[in-house]
């Protein structure tokens, strides 16, 4: 074991630790900041003392405190499956917006709406998981190589690609269907719309993926390493690779159908947190949850300030220069 391993691996729990009092002391800001702002004990009284008669309360209760809360769900959802993603492919510029998993889910949401205008939550996630599912497979089948596996270059020029022709498609059936309005949620991501119905269907099966990732984050990290050191130790790598495929395709489309399409936050938070505690995925994964929900969340917030500002825009100011310069580094994982 390394120095820098093990250096590494004793400052995980300070990490997580700050990262988690970060994440809950941006929430708490969100709460108060907004286009009305309030105060603490507003706060306080709207969450143990509710009165449905003060309007104060009832904007924090229903508008507020839901949004950010599906914010923090939201990004723990695409860093995680953005961290999986790239382990799996050993791909680093591996992401749900990138690689078609975003617009595959929003063209299934708007097939969906165009066919079942009333549909409820649970069956616009499904659709978002079928979705996301469609434009993976698309986009792993025309990216990959038989020679060489998954080339990062490839894989994204194909989810270029894919992801242009899905949101055609998803532009086609909002024309035909006049959904233009409910589409152009979707592109440019929000989560302003969060019910707490929502939350209450989405965390639950965040949560419990989230666990099946971690209890599987030994296999992980040995798949990250490469195919041929998994099968010497005994490893289905086949099984791993596409049970943790189809569990990301599960949290893109959960993801999109909350907030619509928001890119680069699966691609950033990855790579910071591998900087920071290295790559077994017992660390990658929880840490990328809670730095991915702090990331979120802050843009949400910074998006508000900003008068309610495009959320994907807001992260896209740091996320394409991100991505720009992995491309140059040939998208090599830390």
């Amino acid at each position: 074991m390394t120095y820098q391993k093990t250096v590494k691996e004793n400052r995980y729990p300070i990490i997580l630790t700050v990262t988690i009092i970060l994440l809950v002391a941006v929430l708490l800001l969100s709460f108060l900041f907004g286009a009305k702002e309030t105060s603490i004990q507003v706060v306080y009284d709207a969450i143990f003392n509710y009165n449905p008669k003060i309007e104060a309360h009832n904007i924090l209760r229903e508008i507020r405190i839901p949004r950010e809360i599906g914010a923090v769900v939201v990004g723990m959802a695409l860093a995680v499956s953005g961290a999986v993603m790239q382990g799996v492919t050993r791909n680093g510029l591996a992401d749900p917006g990138l690689l078609g998993l975003n617009a595959g889910a929003s063209m299934m949401l708007a097939l969906t709406l165009a066919v079942i205008p009333n549909a409820g939550y649970f069956t616009l996630m499904l659709a978002g998981f079928i979705g996301a599912g469609i434009g993976g497979i698309l986009v792993m089948s025309i990216g990959s190589s038989k020679r060489g596996g998954f080339s990062p270059m490839r894989l994204v020029l194909a989810g270029a690609a894919v992801s242009a022709m899905l949101t055609a498609a998803s532009e086609g059936i909002a024309l035909i269907f006049k959904l233009n309005q409910t589409l152009t949620f979707w592109s440019v991501g929000g989560v302003s719309g969060t019910s707490w119905k929502q939350i209450f269907i989405a965390m639950p099966i965040v949560v419990v993926i989230l666990i099946m990732l971690i209890v599987m984050s030994r296999q992980l990290t040995i798949l990250s390493l490469g195919d041929t050191l998994s099968k010497g130790l005994g490893q289905n790598s086949t099984v791993i690779r596409y049970t943790s495929l189809i569990l990301t395709m599960f949290l893109a489309g959960i993801a999109v159908s909350i907030v619509g399409q928001i890119a680069f936050v699966g691609l950033m938070v990855p790579h910071i947190v591998r900087f920071m505690v290295g790559t077994d995925y017992k660390r990658v994964i929880p840490l990328s949850a809670v730095l991915g929900g702090f990331v979120l969340l802050f843009a949400d917030m910074i998006a508000r300030l900003l008068g309610e500002a495009p959320i994907g825009a807001v992260i896209s100011i740091i996320g394409v220069p991100f991505f720009l310069y992995l491309v140059r580094r040939d998208g090599k994982i830390l």
